[in-house]
């Protein structure tokens, strides 16, 4: 065992330390540990690729930043770009004047929060491991093709997670499909559009899943690496962006039909099954802190507070029966978050009472579990005239749960747009504070040419400050302002990129 950690550590001080910042997209090892020292036995392959999920966790160095800003790591980005924006999430005393910018809908190209720096790092290993991993096979006879597919399935599937992400997030990027090796390498990149990106993440996951794991034999490595259900996933969650509902059914049935995963029924040792310990049967896919390698949570949501729970969460979201206090959603109270503070939870609790310490503070980040898939159904089923399937899923998990009465809804299945506003509220309690609110509101706005503005803009109004509201309102009643700007640095370096127009 001290023999990996020390190769894992060895192959992420390369990563750490060879790189060079003249460029956005220019996260590489030298030429000569790429192509000489390294690339050379199965280990290695199987090293860079522990260097990719290693990326995940942590933070680019601080020197490395191009634009000097915070070193925010993935897990931290992809909770702010999903939540700051929502409506269960304001900002606390210790917010930045940078995420409390966005929070409000005062967006500058300035911000540092705009950057796509740490998921652009991602990628480029992802890309190092597509394009040089192959070459081992000549070199070193004991990898064999499955198990070098095996590492080209999890390189390919983390690439489209993080182009994904960036699509959602700022709609039209550069879509960088090969490693940045040289300074040599073309830099000037134009961006392509949200629909070619998705398009490109498609095309990745379909060989993604060509070459997947089903099972590594561990449940650790089942949950935290890349599996053909993580793959599923994700398709799922991508088709019904790109409106392909039958696509995204079949994708979403795959993990269903597997039997691999089941929602755990209401306990009091839910809230740390599923989150103080992760890895449950209702995981798919998680990032895997451990206490050698903590997660970010405890600061941002606990010691020194950037964001809280809006007061509105507990009571508009989970329900409180106030005549029967034992009557309760298992996700809401001191499973999200804590009533009268109003803290975020989720990330912190050891179990329903008692808090994580900072060197317990291990809980995982939850990119897919079960519930989604499950979810995602059933908004492709609403979207296909399917509402009374979709319900009958919703019913599943709220039963599950424990839900109370005051939340239950009961719109006819035939009207789709009550469904789905359903569908959103019951993703609400599932997945709060996950990063996934926005996107969630965003995805059903959008549809037929924002013929849904309206659930956009009431989310938007939740919690804006009254002084704001009419301002924050007009901004977003124009489309391209629901995508980050691409920020100044990148604008800089890169002269083919075109501003996004709202903030031109």
């Amino acid at each position: 065992m001290q023999t990996k950690i020390k190769s894992i550590l060895a192959i992420l001080l390369i990563f750490a330390t060879t790189i060079s910042c003249d460029n956005y997209l220019d996260l590489r090892p030298e030429d000569g540990i790429v192509r000489a020292e390294f690339w050379r036995t199965k280990e290695d392959v199987q090293s860079a690729v522990i260097g990719i999920y290693s990326s995940l966790l942590k933070s680019p160095p601080k020197a490395l930043i191009p634009t000097g800003g915070t070193d925010y790591t993935i897990s931290e980005y992809l909770f702010m770009f999903g939540e700051m924006r929502g409506d269960m999430v304001i900002p606390g005393p210790n917010v930045t004047a940078d995420q409390r910018d966005i929070s409000n809908s005062n967006i500058l190209p300035s911000n540092d929060l705009t950057s796509w720096h740490a998921f652009y790092r991602v990628i480029n290993f992802c890309n190092t491991v597509i394009d040089l991993a192959p070459g081992v096979l000549e070199k070193d006879p004991t990898l064999t093709k499955a198990q070098l597919n095996n590492y080209l399935s999890e390189a390919l599937a983390i690439r489209a997670y993080m182009y994904f992400t960036l699509a959602r997030t700022f709609r039209d990027v550069p879509l960088k499909l090969t490693a940045t090796l040289s300074d040599t390498d073309n830099f000037q990149i134009p961006s392509s559009s949200q629909d070619e990106v998705f398009a490109q993440v498609i095309k990745d996951l379909a060989l993604a899943e060509e070459y997947a794991v089903k099972d590594y034999g561990i449940n650790a490595s089942n949950k935290g690496r890349i599996t053909v259900y993580t793959i599923n996933a994700m398709q799922a969650d991508v088709y019904l962006w790109m409106e392909k509902y039958s696509e995204a059914i079949v994708a979403a049935n795959k993990v269903i039909d597997s039997g691999k995963f089941k929602l755990i029924p209401a306990s009091n040792t839910w809230y740390s099954t599923v989150y103080a310990k992760g890895n449950s049967s209702e995981s798919i896919f998680e990032f895997q802190f451990t206490t050698a390698n903590l997660n970010p949570f405890y600061d941002m949501l606990s010691a020194r507070p950037e964001f809280t729970a809006s007061s509105k969460v507990l009571e508009e979201i989970f329900g409180i029966d106030f005549n029967d206090a034992l009557n309760k959603d298992i996700r809401g109270e001191r499973a999200s978050l804590i009533p009268g503070t109003n803290e975020i939870y989720k990330f912190t609790g050891l179990n329903n009472d008692d808090r994580k310490s900072l060197q317990e503070s291990d809980t995982h980040w939850f990119v897919y579990r079960y519930a989604d898939v499950l979810l995602l159904k059933a908004e492709a089923l609403a979207e296909t005239g399917k509402g009374d399937e979709a319900l009958a899923i919703i019913q599943e998990i709220r039963t599950a749960r424990k839900a109370i009465s005051l939340t239950v809804q009961n719109p006819n299945p035939t009207t789709k747009s009550l469904v789905i506003d359903y569908i959103l509220a019951e993703r609400a309690r599932e997945f709060a504070f996950e990063g996934k609110r926005w996107f969630d509101v965003l995805r059903n706005a959008k549809r037929n040419k924002y013929a849904r503005l309206d659930i956009l803009l009431n989310m938007a109004l939740s919690n804006a400050p009254a002084d704001q509201q009419q301002s924050i309102l007009a901004k977003l009643k124009d489309p391209n302002s629901h995508y980050l700007p691409i920020n100044i640095y990148d604008l800089y370096t890169n002269k083919t990129l075109v501003q996004n127009p709202f903030y031109k």
